[in-house]
C-alpha cells in the first residue's frame, strides 16, 4: 500500500501569530496554557500556526462560485422543489451581524425558503425595527417577539414552531450562509427522496468578515466520528416530520443542545447526506463558542451527556470521557464476556522480530483469552526452528506450516482455517505492544453489531506515526494518514487521536469478526503482497459493516521507514497487476472519492492539506 512520506513543514508562522495578537487573544492563550501545560501548549501552538502548504484565504477566493454559476443556479428548473425553513434563535444580536445574516438569506440562489426568527430580546427595540424592516421587504422573512429570553433551546423551539417548510435548517443569529447554500441542499434532497437529513462543510470568518480561516472539511456520515465530536455542527438541515418525531431542542443540554438534537435526528433518519462544500460561515468574536471554547466547560459536560444519552437510546454500553482537547470525546466500549481471540502472525526466518513481538504480547497484554498462530512460511535458518521448539511449551501458541510460495492473502486464509477464535487479530511479526489494554480496545469495538473490523494506531520506533487509518485514492490507490507526524501531535481537527470510521485500516494490526471474514470470502488471493488489506476492508464496508480506527490501541511497528522498492521485473509486474486488480474491482470509490475523506483535500499529502484549485477565480464550476 502507498505511504506518503512527506515531511511536515514544521515551525510556527509568527506573522500569523502576531496578526492574531490582542489583549483578548493573549488572555485566551493563557487559559489554554493553564489547561494544557507548557509542553502540550507548545505542541498545539505549533500545530495551529505552522505554515499552510496551501493558504486557505487565497484558496477560498478561487473556490467560491462566480456570478455566471450563481446566475445558472437561479435559472434551474426543479423536479421537486422543497421548501426549506431556516430557523434562527436571536438574542441581543448586534445590528451589523443581524443585517449580514438576513442579507445572506436574501442573496440565496434558491428561492423556496422562509426565515423563522424567534427574538428572545423583546426589550431591544433596535433589533425589532430591523426585523420589521426586513419582514416588510420580503414576505419569506418572519419573526416572533418572545415575551422573554427562554434560553437557546426554548428560543430555537419557538422558531421551530413557526416553520412551515418540508425541511428545517439551523442558523445562528450571527453567522452567514454562502449564497449557494440552499441551492446545494435542495439539489441533494431532489437527488434522493430517502434523505431525511443533510449537512455541509463550514469555515470560520472574522468579526469584520475580512478573513476566512479554519475550514472544516467533513467526511460523509461517520458514526464513530460523531461520537467523538459534533463534527456535523453547521449547516444541518433535517426533514420537519423528523424534527417532530425526534422532538426539538432540550434545555437540559444547553451548551450542546444542537449535538443532542443531531444525535436524535440521525438515529431516526433513513439517510443522512453530506455536501462537501463550504456553505456555512461561523463568525468568531469574543462571545462566540467558535472562538472561545475553553471558557464554557458546562457546554462540554453537556456534550458528554449528549453522547451518553445517545448510547443509552441505542442500547449500547459505553463509557464517555473528555479528551485533553475539549469538545472531543472518547467512548470506551466494554468487552462482553471473554471470547477467544486468534492472533495470526505470518513469519519467515525472523527470530529476533518475532521474539520481540511475542514477548511484548504475552508480557504486556491484559486480556487473557487469546491464542497465537504463527504461520511458518519456508524459513531456512536453524535459529528460527530452534525458537519454534521453545514455543511449543507455551499452550497459547501453535506453529503451523505453510509450504507454498509467499502469498500474504493465502497464508492468512490458511491460518484462519486453523483458528479457534470468534475474533481474528491479524498481526505483523515486527509489531510490539505499548498499552496493556490494546486487545480490549480492539475487541470492545469489534463486538459492536455494526462493526466488521478495527485498526490500531501504529508508531515507528522513533515515535512518529506509521498508521492512523487509510484513505482510498491516497497516493494513487490507498495510503496511510499522518505518516511521520510526531506522536505528540493530534493532526487536523485531532483526527490522528480520535475514534472514527475509515474505509480501510492496515492488517499490520487489525481485528475482525470471524463470521464477517467468512461472509466476505477472506483475503483475495490474487493480491499476494500489496493492497490485500485494503481490498478486504472495502469488501467488509460493501457488506454493510463499519471499519473503525481506534487510536487508543497503540503499538510500535518496526517496519523500516526506507523499505526497499520493487527492484526487479517480476516484482514490478506483480505490483502493477495488484494495482490493476484494485482499479478494476473498486473503480467507483476511486472515481467518486473516499466517503470517509473529503474531495477538497489532497490525495498526495497525508496530513489533510488542501487540494490545489487549478481554475481561475470566479470561473464557473
Amino acid at each position: 500500500m502507498s505511504e506518503n512520506r512527506n515531511k511536515p513543514s514544521g515551525g510556527i508562522e509568527w506573522s500569523r501569530v502576531l496578526k492574531k495578537l490582542s489583549p483578548y487573544t493573549i488572555q485566551k492563550g493563557l487559559r489554554y496554557l493553564k489547561h494544557y501545560g507548557v509542553k502540550e501548549f507548545w505542541v498545539r501552538l505549533n500545530e495551529r500556526f505552522e505554515p499552510e502548504e496551501i493558504p486557505y484565504g487565497p484558496w477560498y477566493e478561487q473556490y467560491i462560485p462566480g456570478k455566471e454559476e450563481l446566475d445558472r443556479q437561479k435559472r434551474r428548473r426543479w423536479k421537486k422543489k422543497y421548501k426549506i425553513s431556516v430557523v434562527v434563535p436571536a438574542y441581543c444580536t448586534p445590528e451589523l451581524f443581524l443585517r449580514q445574516m438576513l442579507d445572506s438569506l436574501l442573496n440565496q440562489t434558491y428561492d423556496n425558503w422562509e426565515l423563522c426568527i424567534a427574538n428572545g430580546s423583546p426589550e431591544d427595540k433596535g433589533m425589532e425595527e430591523i426585523l420589521e424592516e426586513y419582514a416588510d421587504k420580503d414576505s419569506r422573512i418572519r419573526f416572533q417577539n418572545l415575551e422573554k429570553n427562554l434560553g437557546i433551546a426554548e428560543n430555537t423551539n419557538a422558531a421551530f414552531a413557526m416553520a412551515s417548510g418540508d425541511f428545517v435548517g439551523l442558523l445562528d443569529h450571527d453567522d452567514l450562509l454562502a449564497p449557494n447554500a440552499l441551492y446545494e441542499i435542495a439539489a441533494a434532497l431532489e437527488q434522493d427522496e430517502m434523505t431525511d437529513a443533510v449537512y455541509t462543510d463550514e469555515d470560520k470568518v472574522t468579526t469584520e468578515l475580512d478573513e476566512h480561516f479554519q475550514p472544516h472539511f467533513k467526511p460523509d456520515f461517520n458514526l464513530d466520528l460523531l461520537r467523538s465530536n459534533n463534527y456535523i455542527c453547521h449547516f444541518f438541515v433535517v426533514r420537519k416530520k423528523l424534527v417532530e418525531q425526534a422532538g426539538g431542542f432540550r434545555r437540559e443540554f444547553d451548551g450542546a443542545q444542537d449535538y443532542d438534537f443531531i444525535f436524535r435526528c440521525v438515529e431516526k433518519a433513513r439517510k443522512v447526506a453530506h455536501i462537501p462544500e463550504i456553505l456555512y460561515h461561523w463568525r468568531t468574536h469574543k462571545a462566540s463558542t467558535a472562538d472561545n471554547p475553553a471558557s464554557k466547560m458546562y457546554a462540554f459536560e453537556a456534550g458528554k451527556r449528549a453522547i451518553e444519552a445517545h448510547l443509552d437510546r441505542m442500547g449500547v454500553k459505553g463509557r464517555v470521557s473528555h479528551t485533553k482537547d475539549l469538545g472531543f470525546y472518547r467512548v470506551e466500549y466494554p468487552v462482553d464476556g471473554e471470547p477467544l481471540v486468534s492472533v495470526i502472525i505470518p513469519n519467515k526466518d525472523e527470530k529476533e522480530s518475532l521474539k520481540k513481538c511475542l514477548d511484548s504480547v504475552m508480557e504486556l497484554t491484559s486480556y487473557s483469552n487469546y491464542e497465537i498462530l504463527i504461520i511458518e512460511n519456508n524459513s531456512t535458518s536453524a535459529e528460527i526452528f530452534h525458537y519454534y521448539e521453545e514455543l511449543k511449551t507455551n499452550e497459547k501458541i501453535r506453529v503451523i506450516a505453510w509450504e507454498g510460495e509467499f502469498n500474504y492473502s493465502a497464508i492468512n486464509n490458511y491460518a484462519v482455517s486453523y483458528a479457534r477464535g470468534e475474533y481474528l487479530l491479524f498481526l505483523n511479526n515486527d509489531i510490539t505492544v505499548i498499552n496493556p489494554r490494546w486487545m480490549e480496545e480492539l475487541l470492545g469495538h469489534c463486538q459492536r453489531k455494526e462493526v466488521g473490523a478495527v485498526g490500531a494506531k501504529l508508531y515507528y520506533p522513533d515515535d512518529t506515526i506509521q498508521h492512523a487509518g487509510c484513505v482510498i485514492g491516497m497516493g494513487g490507490i490507498a495510503g496511510h494518514m499522518f505518516v511521520n507526524m510526531q506522536r505528540s501531535r493530534t493532526g487536523y481537527l485531532h483526527k490522528a487521536s480520535i475514534q472514527q470510521d475509515m474505509s480501510a485500516v492496515t492488517a499490520a494490526c487489525m481485528m475482525m469478526k470471524r463470521r464477517v471474514f467468512a461472509q466476505v470470502g477472506g483475503f483475495s488471493e490474487e493480491l499476494k503482497v500489496a493492497f490485500n488489506d485494503i481490498d478486504l476492508c472495502l469488501k467488509v464496508r460493501q457488506a454493510g459493516y463499519l471499519i473503525v480506527y481506534n487510536p487508543y490501541a497503540e503499538l510500535y511497528h518496526y517496519e523500516s521507514k526506507s523499505r526497499g522498492v520493487e527492484d526487479n521485473k517480476e516484482k514490478v509486474r506483480r505490483f502493477q497487476r495488484e494495482i490493476e486488480y484494485i482499479r478494476c474491482h473498486w473503480e467507483e470509490i476511486l472515481k467518486e472519492g473516499d466517503p470517509c475523506y473529503n474531495k477538497n483535500l489532497s490525495l498526495t499529502k497525508w496530513n489533510y492539506s488542501l487540494k490545489p484549485i487549478e481554475r481561475l477565480t470566479h470561473q464557473a464550476r
